[in-house]
């Protein structure tokens, strides 16, 4: 199995795993837990559909991405 595409399962788990904490209620969509395994998320799976030249998707990971940093960045600017 190629590097890119373990990166890719890893991304996708860390998307569920926020995906499922916040459907549950164990994270706030303002916590930077859930955006920090949003970011790591779609960074491994954005990795592997630029591999795969799957652009479209890549595309929707670069803008997934960009919200969760810049979301991130805003909790850590309130919490100082």
């Amino acid at each position: 199995m190629p590097i890119t595409e373990i990166i890719g399962w890893i991304g996708m788990i860390l998307v569920l795993i926020a995906y499922y904490a916040i459907s549950f209620k164990k994270v706030t969509g303002q916590s930077a837990l859930y955006q920090l395994l949003n970011l790591f998320g779609v960074i491994g799976i954005g990795v592997n559909v630029f591999a795969q030249k799957a652009w479209p998707v890549f595309v929707l990971e670069c803008i997934w991405g960009t919200i969760s940093l810049v979301s991130l960045i805003k909790i850590i600017r309130k919490k100082s």
